[in-house]
Formats: structure tokens, C-alpha cells, sequence
């Protein structure tokens, strides 16, 4: 069942400056926890204000976040986690494309940011938890250990960036949202019904510290302006030119600009990407299909697992599920799935689940594709 808390906390609660964060607060001190409101200052440099709803961590999230806490009623503090978060997931993010790998810095994020560098210093301080606006869910198991399961509602469950938690991070960790079936409308009526200005703000998306949305001209910016390589077919013959490897990720199919079509008519996607010589390989669909992968650096939300085992397996944010055979070998986990599935990159997350409940997060390094059978 649910964890119930038989004593009031002391609660940090990571506040945004969004309504998820800011509605997780107030329904944590109303609770009856001693809350206390941090925004995590994560840019050396922040804007004034953001643009639309793209990027965080702007002054102007800083003072919706002051704004909240001072509604509820509770104590606030600005942390500045700036050059924590810049080498932990911003350079982390840069490195990783230019090695053709695919991130995801959200997961990075909670992994070395809200659950390692926020959440030891609140514990350094006294406090009992990290409270955040992540739809999830923590259970406490039959042998009273805590599980991290997913959310009650699954259109918003948000359970596949938080599979880096291990069970010392679970036992301090509060998810006031995960548990409550409520769309989104109805999360805005709550904070409005609380009086919080952030009601109708809208939500952040894609990656919060490009607030343009313009993750090539990022990178470039970062790699050292652009550098053209080849767009090569399955033969390595040229059929194009890029401004960058790093641009691309696997499974993309616009912005190609091969300027010609593939012979039997049909699109082209990106196959692999290879910064080492800097080419971008393309062919059809059907060529993206993967039977298995390799993941490194495993997380897991308990006790590993022992043996080969099935489970199911997200291998995005917003993806779906997939039903997988897995095992741990040497600290490599072994994932092999019962029907292909497309666009898989190296350097995405593969988190395993047992039902509802999270076993583990592991990073993709290697894949294999399914054989096709040769052009007649």
C-alpha cells in the first residue's frame, strides 16, 4: 500500500516556480509537515523572463516560486545549484553528443541535482525529506522497504526520469501528485482554489536550459561552430552533406536535406551517427528495428535483480511500454525484447518495470538490429 507518514516531517519541497512543485508543497504542508520552499537557482546567467513556455530557472520562475510559498504560508530560500548543475548536466549533455550518443538531461537532473546534491543537503540540515511536483508514487513493500512505483495516472506519470533513485534517495523522498487521479485542468483548479498565481502558467518543455528550443545551434555554439561531414546510405555511398553530427539523433527523418529520394520512393531516417569521421548514416524505417541492447551504469530502485527475468521496458520519457527478457551480467544489463522496437539510441535511459513498479534505470550502450533480408 500507500506509505502513510505517522509523524509530521520536515519537508524541503523544490519549488519551480510551476504549479506541480507549487500544488506538492501545498498539499504537503497541509498535511501537516513543517515545509520549507527552495528554488534552485541552475543558471549562472538567468533571463528575466522566460520565452513562452520553453526553459526554467528564470528570475521570474524564482519570484512566481516566492510568490507560491508565501501564499501557503511557508518559509523560502533560493539555493544556487548553478555550477553543480552545469557540470553534472549541462556539460554531461554537451559530451555526450559529441561522442553520437543521445541524453536525456531531465534524468540527469534528478539523478545529481533534486536527489544527490539537494536532497544530501537537506539532510545535512535536518530535513527529513525532498518534496517535489513528480507524478509518481512511493510504496512501502511487505518487508517495509520503498518502492517507487508509477503513477496513478498514467498520462502523467513521470516515473521513467526518476528510475535513477536508489532506496536510500526513495526513503526520502515525497511525491505529494502521484497518487491522485486528477488531470492536469484540474491540478490548475486546485492551485486557483489555493490562490496561486502560477494556475495558468504554462508548462516548461524540451530541455530547460535552451530556452530557445534551438538544440543544434546550441551544441554548435558549445562544439565549436559547425564542422560538415557526409550523409552517407547503408552502402557508404555520399548522398548528402550536415553542418554537424551532433545535430542528429537516431531515428530522426526531417531535416535531412539529402535533396533527393531513396530509390524505392520511400523516407529516410537516421541510422547511426559517427563522430569519429563525423558521417550521419540514413536508410529506411525498417532499419531502426532493434531485437536487443546493451545498458551500463545501473540504477536501481532496491535490490538488483538476480538471474534473467522478464519485465517491461520504457525507453522514452513519453514512450510506451515493451515486454523485455533482462539480466545483470558484470555490471552490464543484458535487455532483449520480445518484438522489435524502433528508434533506440545509444545513450537513452532503458528503465525496467515490474507492473507498476520500478526496478532500475540503466544507460543504452550498445544495440543490435534486426537482420533484414538483401535488396533483390
Amino acid at each position: 500500500m500507500t506509505e502513510t507518514l505517522q509523524r509530521p516531517l520536515r519537508v524541503l519541497a523544490a519549488m519551480s516556480g510551476g504549479v506541480d512543485s507549487a500544488v506538492a508543497a501545498a498539499r504537503a504542508a497541509e498535511a501537516g509537515h513543517d515545509v520549507t520552499g527552495v528554488h534552485l537557482a541552475l543558471s549562472a546567467n538567468p533571463q528575466s523572463f522566460r520565452t513562452g513556455a520553453r526553459g526554467c530557472c528564470t528570475i521570474e520562475d524564482s519570484r512566481d516560486a516566492r510568490r507560491a510559498a508565501d501564499v501557503i504560508g511557508i518559509p523560502f530560500y533560493v539555493w544556487d545549484l548553478a555550477e553543480r548543475f552545469r557540470e553534472d548536466v549541462v556539460e554531461d549533455f554537451v559530451a555526450e553528443y559529441e561522442a553520437g550518443r543521445t541524453p536525456n538531461p531531465c534524468l540527469r537532473c534528478n539523478e545529481k541535482i533534486k536527489f544527490a546534491a539537494l536532497l544530501d543537503k537537506a539532510l545535512a540540515l535536518g530535513f527529513d525529506a525532498v518534496c517535489t511536483g513528480h507524478y509518481a508514487t512511493v510504496v512501502t513493500g511487505a518487508d517495509g522497504d520503498r518502492e517507487l512505483h508509477r503513477a496513478s495516472d498514467m498520462a502523467k506519470d513521470q516515473s521513467y526520469v526518476l528510475g535513477v533513485l536508489d532506496e536510500r534517495q526513495l526513503a526520502h523522498a515525497m511525491f505529494p501528485l502521484g497518487d491522485t487521479l486528477t488531470t492536469k485542468d484540474e491540478i490548475r483548479a486546485e492551485a486557483e482554489r489555493r490562490g496561486l498565481a502560477v494556475a495558468k502558467k504554462p508548462d516548461s518543455h524540451d530541455i530547460c536550459f535552451i530556452a530557445d528550443g534551438d538544440t543544434q545551434g546550441f551544441l554548435a555554439n558549445r562544439l565549436g561552430g559547425t564542422a560538415e561531414g557526409d550523409i552517407l546510405d547503408e552502402s557508404g555511398t555520399k548522398l548528402g552533406t550536415h553542418e554537424g553530427a551532433f545535430g542528429f539523433t537516431i531515428g530522426q527523418r526531417k531535416g535531412l536535406r539529402i535533396g533527393h529520394p531513396a530509390p524505392d520512393g520511400k523516407p529516410r531516417y537516421v541510422l547511426d551517427i559517427s563522430p569519429v569521421d563525423n558521417t550521419v548514416t540514413v536508410g529506411p524505417v525498417e532499419a531502426l528495428d532493434v531485437t536487443a541492447l546493451t545498458a551500463i551504469k545501473p540504477r536501481w530502485c532496491g535490490t538488483p535483480p538476480s538471474g534473467p527475468g522478464a519485465y517491461t521496458a520504457q525507453l522514452r520519457a513519453h514512450g510506451g511500454e515493451t515486454e523485455v527478457t533482462a539480466e545483470l551480467t558484470d555490471a552490464t544489463l543484458h535487455v532483449t525484447f520480445t518484438e522489435p522496437v524502433r528508434g533506440v539510441a545509444p545513450g537513452q535511459a532503458v528503465v525496467l518495470y515490474d507492473g507498476t513498479r520500478v526496478v532500475g534505470s540503466a544507460t543504452i550502450a550498445t544495440t543490435v538490429r534486426r537482420e533484414r533480408a538483401a535488396a533483390s
